[in-house]
């Protein structure tokens, strides 16, 4: 990688206090209950104390408005955090199995236990709850943890930075800085759990340096979510909730749907009901709306641009490079092979495709990579069976997209390009946690029966132990 003007220096980076943290976690340092109760309550107290300047933060790295930043980078982590303080001492209680026959007298129990060092790769896009919340699982399993902050969005960054470490314990979380060198030099590193966030292409990066050490990785990673419209579904609340989620933080976010399929008559009255929706959320000029925000940078930027060159701009396509403007967009009549639906688009743009029959919709999403999530709107109990057993995804919405995100029992990850493994609620802890297996039995019952020379009675003997 090239060098990067916001990697530390030499001098700058922690060497010494990750090697000092390596050793103090091989030598087995206990991190009883109290103590992981103290790191939560600890990530609360910082989240409370600098609410406003995580807002500002977020309005100056992407434009986001109060109300959205407050929702999903503020009240989201906060409730995660409850959620672990609330049940942390249940989740850490050994789970008892049946023991066999065969294995009696004994008993055994699946107990918890921490990986040992982790390292969080942060995302920009999010850049509070993609810290805080797995941050908020590593240290409730027991873990050290070392936290690399994503520089792409700098004012959030600083204030982690800066703040972070003054509310845990500074003997086992690192909060560093940098661009992808630092992130390079981090990965060379030895870890015991890696969990990353961002792009599909880098997440291949960090699992190939992982493996290096057989490191577990979660890899949170981005997709092509689809949205797939059946001719049952009524346009007014399926365009609304389809444009909210896809223009939900200048459409930079990982579960946005990613291009729309509808039936081919209604395809354009949908961009109709679309265009609407936007104006509802925006007011005709969404330029001057505060609830819309603006591209991370000018790369991005650019990048955004060169995906509208393809098709025909129905709703939107205006944009303002000083300003990182993009206006909500939304683009059709597209050819087969255009770019804007192979990549990942992160900003807010939508294709929509027509499709004629309902099996042309499933088999063009069915040839792409497996989606993070997977948006449909029917009525149709025997579609939504079909479409849920029959697509693979890391999630399936019926009838609207991303309040799958809200739901604490359920797990948030990938299948395939995007992504391994899972987190949110318990599933954050279980992310972070080893599950052990422990057996313990008595030394007074010593059976010969398992013992050469075998029989055929022995033979028998054992056959029905081991089926009981």
């Amino acid at each position: 990688m090239q060098n990067n003007p916001n990697d530390m220096s030499d001098a700058a980076f922690p060497q010494t206090r990750l090697e000092a943290l390596r050793r103090a976690v091989d030598e087995g340092i206990p991190r009883p209950l109290s103590w992981r109760l103290a790191q939560l309550e600890g990530l609360l107290r910082f989240v409370a104390d600098h609410e406003a300047a995580m807002l500002d933060a977020l309005q100056a790295d992407l434009g986001r408005c109060p109300t959205e930043a407050r929702l999903v980078d503020i009240l989201m982590v906060r409730s995660e955090i409850q959620l672990m303080l609330r049940n942390l001492r249940k989740w850490l209680r050994p789970r008892r199995v049946h023991t066999p026959l065969a294995a009696q007298p004994g008993t055994s129990w699946i107990q918890q236990e921490p990986f040992g060092l982790a390292l969080i790769l942060g995302a920009w896009n999010y850049p509070f709850q993609q810290i805080l919340i797995p941050l908020a699982g590593a240290l409730a399993a027991g873990n050290a943890a070392v936290v690399k902050l994503s520089e792409v969005a700098p004012q959030s960054a600083s204030l982690m930075a800066r703040h972070l470490e003054q509310y845990v314990d500074p003997q086992a979380v690192i909060v560093i800085e940098g661009g992808p060198e630092s992130a390079s030099r981090l990965l060379a590193f030895r870890f015991d759990k890696i969990f990353f966030t961002g792009q599909s292409r880098v997440g291949r990066l960090v699992l190939a340096a992982a493996a290096a050490n057989l490191t577990p990785a979660t890899l949170e990673l981005g997709g092509k979510n689809p949205a797939i419209v059946a001719v049952d579904s009524p346009l007014e609340v399926t365009a609304r909730r389809i444009a909210w989620g896809r223009f939900m933080n200048a459409g930079q976010l990982c579960v946005a749907p990613d291009y729309l399929l509808a039936p081919e008559p209604l395809r354009l009255p949908l961009i109709e009901a679309l265009k609407q929706a936007i104006t509802r959320f925006y007011g005709p000029d969404p330029r001057r709306s505060e609830s819309f925000g603006r591209i991370v940078n000018r790369r991005h930027f650019a990048r955004l641009l060169a995906l509208m060159r393809e098709g025909r701009i129905a709703i939107g396509g205006q944009t303002d490079e000083d300003d990182l403007y993009i206006a909500p967009t939304v683009i059709t009549d597209l050819p087969g092979d255009a770019a804007i639906l192979e990549e990942e688009i992160f900003g807010p743009i939508l294709p929509v495709v027509g499709y004629t029959e309902i099996e042309e919709a499933l088999a063009f999403v069915r040839k792409r990579p497996k989606p993070l999530a997977l948006y449909l709107f029917t009525g149709d109990r025997r579609l939504q069976q079909r479409v849920i057993q029959g697509i693979s995804s890391g999630s399936v919405v019926v009838n609207d997209v991303l309040v799958n995100q809200i739901v604490p029992g359920l797990p948030f990850g990938g299948i395939g390009n995007s992504g391994m493994g899972s987190f949110h609620g318990h599933y954050t802890f279980d992310a972070f946690s080893h599950a052990k297996a422990v057996v313990r039995r008595s030394m007074h019952a010593d059976l010969d029966l398992r013992y050469p020379p075998f029989t055929a009675l022995k033979d028998r003997l054992l056959q029905w132990l081991l089926s009981r």
